[in-house]
């Protein structure tokens, strides 16, 4: 069974090694709560990573968006290149819930765009977890959803091996049982084809596919094979083929479970008529029985997750099952950006439970449907044996619960916390904007928060008037559009990004030097002290990084902002004065995170200079390798983890040449 190992590239710095060892001592001494407190560009990503090492246990890392779990996924493949690293967030893109609204006699039906990429992934993190204990998924609170059983979905795997005996035409059933379907046309995810005694499938998880020749009932050979282009890749001894959905039913469990939900059917219709409610009595009765009939023929229906109680076998009441159920039990938890988080997790269940008691109530849905639902908290804090909280801002839960605390605030890169200017709102956004030509002459970036999404918008407007050229970013934009947009400021395609509240958390944006957070003296959730440190880190990754902040009055939480921004001010200097170090402005390769999270197969590595053909000498290879080394030494100290791996595999291109070998495409 392979090990947690991360790559040599990197290694802990600062105080970056006592917070591993405090953390992973407390994971070992069975500590129930911790947090890693790490401001702003301090590596907290890292530290994790060399203590998910040190403990060598899987792990589910927890962000608060699609957008940082993106990001940090990415994060933590160039930490673990050898270890499963798995993306597990909604599969939906746009997503509108079952809904009824009594006052309007408005019935709004479940409407959702899926997105195909995401759910290979999903299920390639629940595959993985099944088959290796080097494991890390990085989720959404979508972990806490519902999810099929993992039992019943262990049981349909379809294993293979060459030299067994296996009944093609019971293989094809468990196929279609498993919900694939048969295309003799065209193979994808989640399809197979079927010619003479060759069957060739597409596993739901995967961009390749198997070609699997049987010799009568023998399995004779399998070939793992590229199915666009016919490629292969290698000859296998054996395989696993996983279901194609997360939801998995076998005829006796559907035909147990019709059963039940037609006694459920029946108690439920009787209530409602005795309540006087014939036509809700009649709508649940037509709607329940196409349903069934549904299941019956093909094994699925529409919204099959709202009976899923039923079909798992499941006490009325008890909740469902989730990506936690899939781990073994000794899995650890990291809450990234924990005070935001932890209060999302805890708030879904009865935003959840308030919109389908209504779809009871009239007659929609049936009672059992209730219980397919996000976790409750305390049901979510019995599923984990031990968290740890990730955050430059740790919330009360954190506060009141956590054992220990790692501090981390040292950069390796020695640049201080920003430093903070409070300027009077009179004319601030004419002021703002002489602010942000100075910025462009330099070629840098700037961030500015507003209150609304309204005045985000017109402020943009303003802003593209006057010749700059800005976008602004908040909750009406989807999440594959944010993350481009992010990209294109890091581009340079754009100088200026404005939003309300998606500026705050996670982003790790190095080219921005200021930020602008205006009408700073409003005090509520988006200019608490918490909200305000989190702005405030937004530019701290630059040497030049600086902070206005618009306020007529000193509130509360900007004191308490400033007090604790210049507290680790003082720290990082003093630890610079110390050992010498010059600040640098953090330097990262500009990727498509999105590209990098769905690309499984194949990787490519950000452009470096690349080392010059006609060497002459094995000495001359031997001083371009001693080159290379110190430029990849350099880039990992300033966390441009990206770059130094690329200048990795340069060397390993340079050393099989010194040893007359061919090098391969990077990702075969």
């Amino acid at each position: 069974m392979a090990e947690f190992k991360t790559t040599a590239a990197y290694r802990p710095t600062g105080d970056q090694p006592t917070a591993v060892a405090t953390l992973a001592q407390g994971l070992e001494a069975g500590e129930r709560y911790q947090t890693l407190l790490g401001a702003t560009g301090t590596g907290k990503t890292a530290t994790m990573a060399w203590t998910i090492e040190k403990v060598g246990r899987p792990a589910l890392v927890i962000a608060h968006n699609k957008t940082l779990a993106a990001q940090l996924c990415n994060e933590f493949r160039e930490f673990f290149p050898n270890n499963a690293v798995e993306y597990f967030v909604s599969y939906y893109d746009y997503y509108q819930p079952e809904a009824y609204v009594p006052q309007a006699d408005l019935y709004i039906e479940k409407d959702s765009s899926q997105n195909d990429d995401i759910a290979r992934l999903r299920l390639a993190a629940t595959s993985a977890l099944f088959t290796r204990r080097d494991v890390v998924v990085v989720a959404s609170v979508s972990c806490i959803y519902g999810l099929g059983s993992p039992e019943e979905w262990r049981e349909r795997v379809i294993i293979l091996e060459v030299g067994e005996e296996h009944d093609r035409d019971l293989m094809l059933r468990k196929l279609i049982d498993s919900q694939y379907v048969r295309n003799d046309t065209m193979l994808g995810r989640g399809r197979f084809r079927v010619k003479g005694d060759v069957v060739e499938v597409q596993p739901a998880n995967q961009e390749t596919a198997y070609r699997i020749s049987f010799f009568g009932d023998e399995v004779e050979q399998i070939s793992h094979f590229d199915p666009l282009t016919g490629e292969i890749y290698a000859k296998l001894d054996n395989i696993a083929i996983w279901p194609a959905t997360e939801y998995v039913t076998s005829r006796p469990t559907i035909e147990r479970a019709v059963s039940e939900i037609k006694h459920e059917l029946e108690e439920s219709v009787k209530q409602l008529e005795i309540e006087g409610k014939m036509l809700e009595a009649h709508r649940l009765r037509q709607r329940t029985e196409y349903d069934l009939e549904m299941m019956q023929e093909l094994g699925f229906c529409n919204g099959i997750e709202n009976y899923s109680r039923i079909l798992e076998g499941r006490a009325p009441g008890t909740h469902p099952f989730t990506l936690l159920d899939y781990f073994p039990r000794d899995f650890v938890v990291f809450v990234d950006e924990s005070h935001q988080t932890i209060p999302q997790i805890g708030g879904m269940h009865e935003g959840d439970r308030s919109r389908k008691q209504t779809l009871v109530d009239y007659g929609f849905r049936l009672p059992s449907a209730l219980d397919n639902r996000p976790l409750r908290f305390d049901e979510f804090l019995e599923k984990v044996p031990q968290l740890v909280f990730v955050s430059a801002t740790p919330g009360p839960f954190e506060g009141r619960h956590a054992a220990r605390v790692a501090e981390q605030l040292i950069r390796p890169t020695g640049v201080v916390d920003p430093e903070v200017e409070l300027r009077a709102t009179h004319n601030q956004i004419d002021d703002l904007l002489n602010e942000i030509r100075r910025r462009e002459e330099i070629g840098e970036r700037v961030l500015v928060t507003t209150l609304t999404k309204k005045m985000a918008e017109d402020l943009t407007d303003y802003l593209l008037e006057s010749g700059v050229k800005a976008r602004y970013l908040h909750s009406e934009i989807d999440t594959l559009e944010r993350i481009q947009i992010i990209r294109e400021l890091r581009l340079g395609d754009y100088d200026v990004l404005v939003g309300v509240n998606l500026l705050r958390e996670g982003l790790d944006l190095p080219e921005v030097s200021l930020v602008a957070i205006l009408d700073a003296d409003k005090e509520g959730f988006l200019r608490g002290k918490t909200a305000l440190i989190q702005t405030i880190g937004r530019a701290a990754r630059h040497i030049n990084g600086k902070v206005l902040m618009y306020a007529d009055k000193r509130t509360e939480a900007i004191e308490g902002a400033l007090s604790e921004t210049n507290r680790r001010r003082a720290v990082q200097l003093a630890y610079n004065e110390e050992h010498g170090i010059t600040p640098e402005s953090v330097v990262r390769a500009i990727e498509d995170v999105m590209s990098s999270v769905y690309e499984r197969d194949y990787s490519t590595a950000p452009a470096i200079r690349e080392p010059r053909d006609n060497f002459r000498t094995q000495a001359e290879i031997d001083a371009e390798i001693a080159r290379l080394e110190v430029e990849m030494k350099s880039a990992a100290a300033n966390l441009d983890f990206e770059r130094a791996a690329a200048i990795r595999d340069t060397v390993k291109s340079l050393r099989s040449r010194e040893l007359g070998l061919t090098s391969l495409p990077a990702g075969r």
